[in-house]
């Protein structure tokens, strides 16, 4: 079983017990490509999730700008597509990881253990001369049913006890030299910078895993992996980070869903700039 990533061969060949592939390509500039080029091209057999349709709720438990969906939401939603307790699951995007790894620490927040992303993507999967497909599938509901490990949410109200702080943002924005999205530029004191694109090498793929333990473990200093809090803009880059830490053999940092968009919007909140 796969835990933590997949590479496009070992995919191919995967035939081992019951599986599922899920495409989660996403634009934040304009959210319909996603569906649009699963739509025209896609891994078979793999079915579609939206960021914003599927992966994001209602401001319940956060208000940034892609909020959690509740506990009971993300049942639902795995129910809906047809996930079962050992269903083996692969998710994948065109952005390095960058959106599927919201879905993987989401069935990991629901205690599905068996979920990978697919290292590369979709354009590895394309440059390897993998079969793609336009046919859309259709899956049969299930009845997944979990508890949540309520220990890996971070609540904004709880960061002040955190002790060490993790943005996965560009470090412009870390430094507050630009802010594209929300309205304030800077980060939260305390808070050191691992750029998510820090994880991968220069061909896309996620750098091994001896070296990620490595640069984990000079980030962490004394803090211990599962002390640490991530977050991100609006808590998904964030997960690229997790899953980083995951692969590198760390136990799973916290996640503060809320991140930048929601710290920045909220009263009395300080701000840092700089290094």
């Amino acid at each position: 079983m796969y835990h933590t990533l997949i590479n496009i061969e070992e995919l191919a060949a995967y035939r081992d017990k019951a599986y599922m592939i899920v495409d989660c390509r996403y634009d934040l500039a304009d959210q319909s490509v996603g569906k649009q080029n699963y739509n025209l091209s896609h891994i078979p057999g793999a079915i579609y999730l939206d960021l914003m349709e599927d992966l994001s709720g209602p401001p319940i438990t956060n208000k940034g700008r892609h909020p959690l969906p509740t506990d009971e939401a993300m049942n639902q939603l795995f129910a809906n597509i047809g996930i079962t307790s050992d269903m083996q699951v692969f998710v994948y995007d065109d952005q390095a990881g960058a959106f599927a790894a919201r879905l993987w620490w989401m069935l990991k927040h629901m205690q599905h253990e068996c979920v990978a992303v697919v290292d590369g993507g979709w354009q590895a999967w394309k440059n390897a001369g993998h079969p793609t497909t336009n046919e859309v599938v259709t899956t049969t509901s299930s009845d997944f049913q979990t508890s949540a490990n309520q220990g890996d949410v971070v609540l904004i109200d709880d960061l002040e006890t955190v002790s060490c702080l993790i943005d996965s943002r560009d470090p412009a924005r870390y430094r507050g030299e630009l802010e594209p999205i929300d309205p304030i530029a800077g980060h939260i004191p305390g808070a050191k910078n691992r750029f998510w694109q820090v994880n991968l090498t220069e061909q896309g793929v996620f750098k091994d895993r001896e070296t990620l333990y490595l640069e984990w473990q000079e980030l962490l200093g004394s803090s211990n992996a599962d002390d640490a809090v991530v977050y991100c803009g609006s808590g998904v880059t964030a997960c690229h980070n997790l899953l980083s830490a995951s692969h590198a053999g760390l136990p799973m940092p916290r996640l503060y869903a809320g991140s930048w968009s929601e710290w920045s919007r909220a009263p009395g909140k300080s701000i840092a700039s700089g290094d």
